[in-house]
């Protein structure tokens, strides 16, 4: 028999592979939500909260890196709009989770689990496709490392093998060792030895690239475990350790390399739902807070 629900029960968020999951953190600004009801449409406070109140925002206003009023970046303490202060913001917390065989199960159990509580969670799902999903996510990846740094290198390869193969414990594998390096006595998967993480070749490979791809706009060419590599030098290494054909890539001309990798990596055209868990909570509170001031 499935647990019961309870109205303020907390969703067990970790129950989904974690590098299927992004996290968006979203604020609106009351005042002027408010402001618009009231002052440019003419509806009373109440009915300006009822309306804001049934307002479902969409994926884009919640997940948008350049954002609209009356959203903006969660971390301003002042509206940059109306210069309200922090009391008339609400934060929306939007989870994604991409559909597939490594979440589906989960998702499903995460969905029926979450609390009935007068509209907190909101869910949509969307439709993309692998290959926007796949160039998306290295883009969020390049934006939150420090490509300065020297730490970046690992924390790339955690993000890919947590997609790769998402039932490892990758971090706490990461927190063991000195290096990563490719493993010549393995076929698939890992192990730990000597303070060194070993990893299959393709594993390692794949790692390789996904380093390229993540930093070969920083500078000339991309850094990866082993150094700084042009697109003509990585090719050369996946080429001489037996990468490209171990995926298929027969091609000799650079471009047809670089699309078959890519087709690879994201597995082509095909379809994927992005499923939106947006969690409301914040903004249900602030706003009963907010129409409390108006009415």
């Amino acid at each position: 028999m499935p647990a019961k629900k309870t109205p303020d029960a907390t969703p067990d968020w970790n129950a989904v592979p974690r590098g299927f999951v992004r996290t968006y953190y979203q604020s609106v600004c009351l005042g002027c939500v408010f402001h618009t009801y009231t002052k440019q449409l003419g509806l009373s406070p109440r009915t300006a909260f009822a309306e804001a109140r049934r307002y479902e925002p969409t994926a884009a206003e919640l997940t948008s890196a350049h954002p609209v009023r009356p959203f903006f970046a969660a971390a301003l303490s002042r509206c940059p709009y109306c210069d309200a202060a922090k009391r008339s913001h609400a934060t929306f917390t939007t989870r994604r989770i991409e559909g597939g065989p490594a979440t589906d199960a989960t998702r499903r159990a995460l969905v029926k689990s979450l609390p009935d509580n007068g509209g907190r969670f909101q869910v949509h799902e969307e439709k993309s496709t692998t290959t926007a999903v796949f160039f998306e996510w290295l883009d969020w990846l390049g934006r939150t490392l420090d490509l300065e740094g020297e730490d970046w290198l690992d924390t790339a390869a955690v993000r890919w093998l947590e997609r790769r193969a998402p039932q490892e414990g990758w971090e706490s594998a990461f927190a063991q060792i000195r290096a990563v390096r490719p493993s010549a006595q393995r076929d698939n998967g890992w192990e730990i030895a000597e303070g060194n993480l070993y990893l299959a070749p393709i594993l390692y490979n794949e790692v390789l690239v996904v380093q390229y791809f993540v930093s070969r706009s920083h500078k000339a060419g991309g850094r990866t475990y082993q150094g700084r590599l042009t697109m003509i030098e990585l090719m050369r290494r996946l080429r001489r350790v037996g990468y490209l054909q171990a995926i298929g890539a027969d091609e000799h001309e650079q471009e047809d390399l670089l699309d078959k990798l890519i087709e690879h990596f994201t597995g082509g055209e095909a379809p994927v739902k992005l499923h939106y868990i947006v969690d409301r909570s914040d903004f249900l509170a602030k706003l009963k807070s907010v129409y409390s001031r108006y009415s």
